[in-house]
């Protein structure tokens, strides 16, 4: 890895194998609204695929979206950690998440090479979705046009990779009832791994990582098992509850490895993947997981 943010290293390796070398990246948070870690950002995936991977893209856009609401004075409303969609809101959604924050971040890759594709989860039927239930405190709440992706079809994302390309992914998904909904990245990128049968899930966002016990401890757990997580998860909430749930998806699905990482450091997306230890937490199957007391013990008692 080269320690020099404006020098990408390494030499094109084609397109080899792209199916069983994707890594895919949840581009989100201060990353987003920051331009300078937008740009390094952008360098960092540039330098993963000159490094022999095969980096796939999806990306958030909430800040965007909420200040585009506001600028056209709708509410903005969260519930369960995911933003509560009416048929107004989802206009804007797509318009800002395909139309603004895909085309930016497509434009930074690309500043480096003909890299960056643009796509939603709309195109080629890539992602299927249907109305997700949530809960606060065990009772229903209605959030509107928000889906849970039930289908990946990833023929059109692993084209763009064979031909040596990176896929960015703005999360849209359609539904069998033709609606349009408004998918959590987090999941999104989860689902979309798990169909690529990917190397790694890397999510960023705006914390050190999962605390093991907060606001009583800012203590991170650097490491954990899909069992310890699991015991975790009901005790989760705001937006860290679809970052873990989607880290928990990828890694029973046999993603062997999903991390959350800091995207206020930069580079944490090469010392994540590149680097032994990555600055947040990763979550491993139950077996890559060994008892002991240091920071890879098993974490299911926390």
């Amino acid at each position: 890895m080269n320690a020099d943010a404006d020098s990408p290293t390494g030499s094109p390796t084609g397109p080899a194998e792209p199916r069983h070398r994707a890594v895919v990246v949840k581009f989100g948070g201060n990353a987003m609204v920051d331009a300078n870690l937008q740009r390094l950002f952008a360098r960092d995936v540039v330098e993963l695929w000159h490094a022999g991977l095969r980096p796939v893209v999806v990306h958030g856009g909430g800040p965007q979206i909420s200040a585009m609401l506001d600028r056209l004075g709708l509410e903005s409303r969260f519930e369960a950690g995911l933003r509560v969609t009416t048929a107004e809101t989802m206009e804007v959604v797509r318009m800002v998440l395909s139309g603004r924050v895909q085309r930016e971040l497509v434009g930074q890759i690309n500043a480096h090479g003909p890299f960056a594709v643009g796509m939603t989860g709309e195109d080629a039927h890539t992602m299927t979705a249907v109305r997700r239930p949530a809960y606060v405190d065990g009772r229903p709440v209605d959030i509107g046009l928000v889906g849970d992706i039930v289908d990946v079809n990833p023929g059109m994302v692993r084209t763009l990779l064979e031909r040596g390309h990176i896929p960015v992914v703005s999360p849209v998904a359609r539904g069998d009832d033709g609606q349009v909904y408004n998918v959590n990245a987090d999941l999104a990128a989860s689902a979309l791994a798990v169909a690529l049968r990917a190397e790694r899930l890397v999510m960023l966002t705006d914390v050190a990582g999962l605390y093991a016990n907060w606001p009583r401890s800012t203590e991170v757990i650097s490491r954990l098992s899909a069992d310890a997580l699991a015991e975790l998860l009901p005790g989760l909430a705001g937006g860290m509850l679809p970052k873990m749930e989607g880290c928990l998806r990828a890694v029973r699905g046999g993603v062997p490895r999903a991390q959350v990482l800091d995207g206020r450091v930069p580079h944490a997306v090469l010392q994540g993947v590149l680097g032994e230890d990555g600055p947040g937490t990763t979550v491993v199957p139950c077996t890559a997981v060994a008892p002991g007391t240091g920071p890879d013990r098993d974490l299911s008692t926390v």
